[in-house]
């Protein structure tokens, strides 16, 4: 571990087993997004304590007002609203048609940039866009052939809000997480957005209904708030600590692979040719516009 590649390799690991626990969940017991996303994040919230306390800096300044309204606005469009959006499309397509659109948030970074910029992408980012795209299309054949075609565009619509609300939260970390360290942000992100979901959760609904879910939902719930919410967060800390930046990306990089074998493992999902034709296209597509639309791996609220 002395070079970092196990901890990225749990990372990745951890962050791909996210949408495997939520169908898992689902299928225990009749249990909806907001009332699921409340018990992870209930569960994780004292985890994400523990996050700033492992990177508290006794030299650091104190957090400034508008220092504490950024936090707040990064919790509420990433492990709140991105999360939420999620959620609510597990509920209609396939673990690895999921974590294939949320793979392509990069696209949206870059459009995003774009905009704030003035300055059109080049002919190759385009390309590269576009190869993307093309391959979530041939994905989608899959999932349409073993499922009802409109529940999955259903899904994949509120898949994609929830890659689009991933990358305004990408965006906002950059000059937090130089300030703070990607782990101190993690942790008052995470813990401001579990605020902020137990606030939904107690507005919406009655706590007490809390008790009557299947002990089997609050295990796979227990299961996402630890293995795929809070330690990969830590162990994708430790990587960048000892192997750099990059090289903790490029493992990170698996997830999509590792989703799709570990949603044909556990949860009997088909594998297609469709399928991972799409899932090399994209891949391989991100891979050209990573350098142009990111610097460095950020924490993971779409885990």
């Amino acid at each position: 571990m002395q070079d970092g590649r196990l901890y990225a390799i749990l990372a990745a690991t951890g962050f791909s087993l996210k949408a495997v626990f939520v169908k898992l969940a689902y299928a225990a017991g009749a249990v909806d997004a907001l009332t699921l996303l409340t018990l992870r994040m209930g569960i994780a919230l004292p985890l994400f304590g523990w996050l700033i306390w492992l990177s508290r800096d006794p030299e650091a300044a104190p957090l400034a007002p508008f220092d504490w309204l950024r936090v707040l606005l990064l919790g509420m469009v990433g492990y709140y609203l991105s999360s939420l959006f999620d959620f609510y499309g597990l509920e209609y397509i396939s673990a690895g048609l999921e974590r294939l659109i949320l793979y392509l948030y990069p696209t949206l970074v870059v459009v995003f940039q774009a905009i704030l910029s003035r300055k059109r992408p080049s002919s190759s980012i385009v390309q590269a866009m576009a190869l993307c795209y093309f391959g979530l299309g041939i994905a989608f054949i899959h999932d349409v052939g073993v499922a009802q075609g409109d529940q999955v565009f259903k899904g994949a619509a509120w898949v994609f809000a929830s890659a689009v609300t991933y990358a305004f939260y990408y965006l906002g970390t950059g000059a937090m997480t130089q300030r703070l360290g990607s782990m101190r942000l993690a942790g008052l992100a995470g813990a401001a957005s579990s605020l902020l979901v137990i606030i939904h959760y107690l507005l919406a609904d009655v706590p007490t209904r809390l008790n009557a879910l299947p002990a089997d939902v609050w295990g796979h719930a227990a299961l996402m708030a630890v293995l795929s919410t809070v330690l990969p967060v830590y162990w994708l800390a430790l990587a960048i600590q000892k192997m750099g930046a990059s090289q903790a990306a490029a493992i990170g990089s698996l997830g999509p692979v590792l989703t799709v074998l570990a949603s044909w493992l556990l949860l009997a999902e088909p594998i297609s040719a469709y399928q991972l034709g799409g899932l090399a296209l994209v891949m391989f597509g991100v891979s050209r516009l990573k350098p142009a639309a990111t610097k460095a791996p950020k924490t993971d609220p779409q885990s």
